[in-house]
């Protein structure tokens, strides 16, 4: 049964002051790789995942409160610390590789702030993933399962725009067979849907048990995670930009890659890929808005002139659909 709320969450100015503050640091991060100036590489590498992370912490506890986001929190590092273990020693899922000192510290081979990856943009590819398969439905059933699988995607796509820069060309990570994809092995990629997924489908599950009405959030809410992820996919854009760097790089198996074909292939992804994620996600946000204001002039059409004017002023909606 569909039913019509016509009361929407509050999003409070302080949080989204919180959130475009955090949003900010992350986009100055993605030009600091390009243009660092005086901040020292791990400065700029602490900033690109420490951005992410605080901002699924703020974001996250809005909508699943303090203990739903740390259960996030809580399987991202479980999960993706097993299986980065598990790769490094045997190589899968991902294939045989192991860390430099660019990232900074470590525990046992993993360094801390690649942890850390996992629960910031694993948070808002999950995110994006619930917008493209829709916000209005249960996490029930089929729906929970889709979820998990439509969301490890975005994912799975920011990792192919970004893994080749970061190992082939800045080297925080090395293959030690090199790879099809710019010295990057094809098993990475699969390995991270693999992980990505069982990361998605047990906190899917976990949200089984609580009583989040994601429908009901204002569209501000959502849409700072679509602008999250797309300053994320722009920020590759301007990796392409000359540098004066070397123009040849050469993986662990002494294979050489141009360097303005990887920046190149990568902005590409983050163009089509995912770029084409965001797209589709901002017009479900939308078409779940409109219907929501369709429903009111029909069942309230005393009410829908309110709703006009409210409209998504502020950071609230007038109403929204709740599936129960």
């Amino acid at each position: 049964m569909t039913e019509v709320v016509h009361e929407s969450v509050r999003f409070s100015s302080g949080r989204r002051f919180a959130l475009w503050t955090i949003v900010s640091l992350y986009a100055l991060a993605r030009l600091l790789q390009v243009f660092p100036g005086p901040v020292p590489r791990l400065g700029v590498v602490a900033l690109h995942v420490i951005a992410p992370a605080l901002f699924a912490l703020v974001h996250g506890s809005f909508l699943y409160g303090k203990r739903g986001i740390a259960s996030f929190i809580c399987i991202c590092l479980a999960v993706g610390g097993f299986f980065e273990n598990l790769s490094v020693h045997t190589g899968f899922p991902f294939g045989h590789y192991y860390f430099t000192n660019v990232m900074g510290p470590k525990l046992g081979p993993i360094p801390i702030l690649l942890a850390l990856a996992y629960v910031g943009i694993g948070y808002v590819s999950w995110t994006v993933g619930r917008m493209i398969v829709g916000l209005d439905r249960p996490l029930t059933g089929w729906h929970m399962v889709a979820c998990a699988a439509i969301a490890a995607f975005p994912m799975v796509a920011w990792d192919l725009s970004q893994d080749s820069v970061w190992a082939t060309i800045l080297r925080a990570w090395v293959w030690r067979d090199g790879g099809a994809y710019f010295g990057v092995p094809v098993s990475n990629f699969l390995g991270w849907y693999f992980t990505v997924y069982l990361i998605f489908q047990l906190f899917a599950i976990y949200l089984r048990r609580g009583p989040a009405t994601p429908a009901r959030m204002p569209q501000a809410y959502w849409q700072l995670a679509l602008v999250f992820y797309a300053i994320c996919a722009a920020g590759n854009l301007l990796l392409a930009i000359p540098n004066g760097g070397p123009l040849m790089v050469a993986d662990a198996t002494g294979a050489l890659w141009r360097v303005r074909d990887i920046v190149g292939v990568s902005a590409l992804v983050s163009i089509f890929v995912m770029g084409a994620f965001v797209v589709v996600a901002w017009v479900r946000l939308a078409d779940l808005q409109h219907r929501a204001e369709l429903r009111m002039q029909s069942d309230y059409p005393a009410e829908s002139q309110d709703l006009a004017m409210i409209g998504t002023a502020g950071g609230q909606d007038g109403s929204s659909l709740r599936v129960s």
